[in-house]
């Protein structure tokens, strides 16, 4: 539980929905990240108490707007799917996002991945994962008694939280739901939709009129 301090002024300031940068650096990692996101908002779209964001402002602490940081993709337990301009937490139950993703680009510099680490690690998250889709290289962290604790093998590993499990092949990162389907991008679902249209129309059957 994180202990908000509170003064005569704090109804007064502003938290800017937007911190001047971009979502993604190059369309390698915005593939990454927007398929993450679809994939986890259609794993929770049955549970309206799982919200699924993706380079949402998250501000923790009530009456400083400094201290605020956009995770490529967060997801929170316990609050409802809604919209809204930032993650506000003490407006959330003082709810902090459980799991948080990022995904590298070569302008991410060690020291900013450090600033990262250091407030996920002292504002509560639970599961962080970093994946370097260029190098293709997976870190994962969980907390223990002691924090954020580094997950010696992510390879097979599997989300506490999600349920999903992670696998790195020689190329790229696998995810998988937890019935073991894998995560798959807009366009894999569309292809996969227009077989199955062809296969029924094959069949004598209107999918437009099922």
């Amino acid at each position: 539980m994180v202990t908000q301090l509170k003064n005569e002024t704090t109804s007064n300031i502003i938290y800017p929905d937007s911190d001047g940068k971009p979502m993604a650096d190059n369309t390698l990692q915005f593939r990454w990240i927007t398929m993450i996101k679809a994939n986890l908002d259609w794993l929770f779209s049955k549970d309206n108490n799982v919200f699924v964001a993706g380079d949402l402002l998250w501000y923790p602490l009530e009456g400083d707007n400094k201290k605020r940081l956009a995770p490529d993709v967060m997801v929170v337990f316990g609050r409802p799917k809604r919209e809204r301009g930032s993650y506000q937490q003490w407006k959330e139950d003082n709810i902090a996002p459980q799991v948080v993703f990022e995904i590298l680009s070569p302008g991410n510099t060690q020291t900013e991945m450090s600033r990262k680490l250091l407030f996920y690690e002292r504002y509560g998250v639970e599961e962080y994962y970093i994946y370097d889709p260029h190098k293709n290289e997976l870190s994962g962290l969980l907390r223990g008694e002691e924090g954020l604790e580094i997950i010696e093998n992510m390879d097979g590993w599997k989300s506490p939280r999600l349920g999903i499990c992670f696998q790195l092949s020689e190329r790229e990162l696998k995810l998988y739901y937890p019935e073991g389907n894998p995560f798959t991008t807009y366009t894999q679902e569309k292809q996969r939709a227009d077989k199955l249209a062809a296969k029924l129309k094959e069949l004598g059957i209107n999918p437009d009129e099922l």
